[in-house]
């Protein structure tokens, strides 16, 4: 269930929002990446936040964990969202078009996300730092 409201974003909000038109790292750890997909995991600890990334790859998502979380958006719109261990969407970005927002974990359990970006969307994927890419093929495979 979630729950939106809009108001504009605190000035800290605001900047951190501006810088984030770039950031591509939308989760907190790259597990994989191949020519046509990368994988994320999220976790937030109670009170942990992701900070505001870009998303412009067509993606989806799926919580491996229950718990509540809160969004904040460049237009202002703030979401309140329930998750359910299993709950899963599916986002899709036509050319030019993206979605900035953050994500904070406002309840008391460890949020668990597994994100899916697709590589071959209607946009070029957004530049990932070295050290990301480095963590991931660091990662042992199975």
């Amino acid at each position: 269930m979630a729950q939106e409201t809009a108001t504009a974003l605190p000035p800290d909000l605001a900047r951190e929002f501006a810088a984030a038109a770039t950031n591509g790292c939308v989760g907190t750890r790259l597990l994989s990446e191949d020519p046509r997909c990368r994988v994320w995991t999220i976790v937030l600890e109670p009170g942990e936040r992701i900070g505001f990334h870009t998303h412009v790859l067509d993606y989806f998502w799926t919580a491996a964990t229950a718990g509540r979380a809160r969004s904040h958006y460049g237009d202002g719109r703030v979401a309140e969202v329930e998750y359910r261990a299993g709950d899963i969407r599916h986002l899709a970005f036509g050319p030019g078009e993206s979605m900035t927002h953050d994500l904070a974990n406002i309840g008391d359990t460890t949020l668990v996300f597994t994100t899916v970006e697709f590589l071959d969307g209607a946009n070029p994927p957004l530049a990932l730092p070295a050290a990301i890419r480095a963590e991931a093929d660091a990662a042992p495979t199975r």
